[in-house]
């Protein structure tokens, strides 16, 4: 299958991005320095990493998803982080393979209508808000919907984005999401909280992080920002992982 232009390009960029990442975290203090020494170390590494692999995106972001992926699975084998401080009309999906040190996608993604228009601004755990969520989810099966193929996913934060399987709010396919869609509209279309993304990569984006993987949702909400488990690691029950 041909690789869309965007990971054409993502393969062209520089791989040489230093450390970027000893930095406090957006909500106060450096989080990563609350890990478990193990997990700490992951961390740090893989927040080295994911800069170097995708240097278009904020570092302070993936520096939070490097964080709370360290602290829910430092055993992931892929982790597709949205940055939803971007407006629509940029890239702001971005799909790592962290057993092989790849990016597999940098990506258009969509968000809720409730969520705002060319910027997202509102963002809940509520039925029929059409909002999106934010925070971490694990993947589960993909499915052939009334969206075509689409992703379930399992939001792992209690009162951010653990209703997101009975929202029904899945990764697919939408022909709103396109280049095309901007040049007419300004943005891309709005999806009822789903995170959608181009046709074109649907299917291998989809196969890339289903059954077990790890989607990180970002947008400066500092309530959110203060209270999340993962941020402030603990496990996915809510209990405090002790330092070791």
């Amino acid at each position: 299958m041909t690789p869309p232009t965007s990971l054409a390009r993502a393969a062209l960029a520089p791989f040489a991005i230093g450390l970027l990442l000893v930095g406090p975290s957006a909500h106060g203090g450096d989080f990563l320095a609350h890990l478990p020494g193990h997990h700490q170390t992951l961390g740090q590494s893989l927040a080295q990493t994911l800069a170097r692999l995708a240097p278009a995106a904020s570092s302070r972001v993936l520096y939070l998803a490097a964080g709370a992926l360290a602290c829910a699975d430092p055993n992931a084998e892929r982790l597709a982080v949205i940055d939803y401080s971007l407006p629509s009309t940029e890239p702001r999906l971005w799909v790592f393979d962290l057993a092989e040190r790849r990016l597999l996608f940098e990506e258009l993604v969509s968000h809720g209508q409730g969520s705002g228009d060319a910027l997202a601004t509102a963002f809940s755990n509520t039925p029929e808000s059409h909002q999106s969520s934010l925070g971490l989810f694990r993947t589960r099966n993909s499915y052939y919907g009334r969206n075509g193929y689409s992703l379930r996913l399992e939001g792992l934060e209690a009162g951010i984005n653990d209703l997101a399987y009975e929202r029904a709010i899945v990764i697919h396919g939408a022909d709103y999401v396109s280049e095309a869609f901007i040049e007419r509209t300004g943005r891309l279309g709005r999806s009822h909280g789903c995170p959608a993304v181009r046709q074109a990569v649907t299917y291998p984006l989809i196969d890339s992080i289903r059954e077990g993987q790890y989607l990180f949702v970002y947008y400066p909400d500092a309530d959110w920002l203060a209270s999340s488990a993962f941020l402030d690691c603990q496990g996915p029950d809510g209990s405090q992982l002790a330092m070791q």
